[in-house]
């Protein structure tokens, strides 16, 4: 059954109005008709519904609820990527494919090896198109939340708020010893656990950038002895987590 999201301010009592370019993707590529259910989900708070199209217009779908759907796919672990910006369209892979896996949340970091320059104008421009892809991963994978794609930021920036995290785990080519298995078998399952994973560009992190993060409190790991693509790394740390910490 196809999904799609829709705002608060869309949900009516037992109604539920789907408007813009889903409007076209369901009557024109869908080719649905009346009577037709669709899955929708609250992008704000995750609930999803199943529900019964009534009614068709240019600029709009009006749902019936025919009920509420109990069940989320949502892992109980919040993960954070820091994602050192790459070159070309590395980012846009990125996060498709970590939004597929399950990541909450994807902040693009200017680090010293970023070769990327963004200026406000170019930032915006990309952070749009980004967030259409976590959008259109979302709706592909079945989640129930859109991962939000935040503003560039910094190692400073980030080491000023790692409090926030439980857990801030840096994937390190130079780190020999603590690898994210150890570091996973420290971690008690909980719900609400939140992780942060930051991640280099091409170039990896500089080793300026490792101290600030350990003098804060994050632990460098090693991800074997096979040095991954920055749009592997991520992928990988990721499926890791989950697949060992969800519950």
């Amino acid at each position: 059954m196809s999904k799609f999201f829709v705002k608060e301010n869309q949900i009516n009592n037992d109604k539920i109005h789907i408007l813009g370019e889903d409007v076209n993707h369901i009557a024109n590529v869908l080719r649905m008709k009346k009577e037709d259910e669709v899955q929708i989900c609250n992008q704000e708070t995750g609930e999803n519904y199943i529900t019964k199209i009534i009614s068709f217009s240019k600029d709009e779908i009006e749902c019936e609820i025919v009920k509420k759907i109990i069940e989320t796919v949502e892992s109980n672990v919040d993960i954070t990527l820091f994602q050192g910006i790459p070159k070309f369209d590395k980012m846009e892979l990125i996060i498709q494919k970590n939004t597929e896996v399950g990541v909450k949340k994807i902040v693009p970091v200017l680090m010293e090896r970023t070769v990327v320059k963004l200026d406000e104008k170019t930032a915006n421009k990309k952070i749009e198109r980004w967030q259409k892809i976590s959008e259109v991963a979302s709706k592909q994978s079945g989640r129930d939340i859109i991962p939000k794609i935040e503003i560039p930021t910094n190692i400073k920036k980030i080491c000023e708020n790692i409090n926030e995290y439980d857990i801030v785990l840096v994937a390190y080519e130079n780190e020999e010893d603590n690898t994210l298995k150890t570091e996973l078998q420290k971690i008690k399952r909980t719900d609400n656990l939140k992780i942060a994973i930051i991640i280099g560009p091409e170039g990896g992190i500089d080793k300026k950038e490792i101290l600030q993060l350990k003098e804060v409190g994050a632990r460098t790991i090693t991800l074997g002895q096979r040095i991954l693509r920055t749009e592997t790394a991520s992928i990988v740390v990721i499926s890791n987590i989950i697949y060992e910490l969800e519950m």
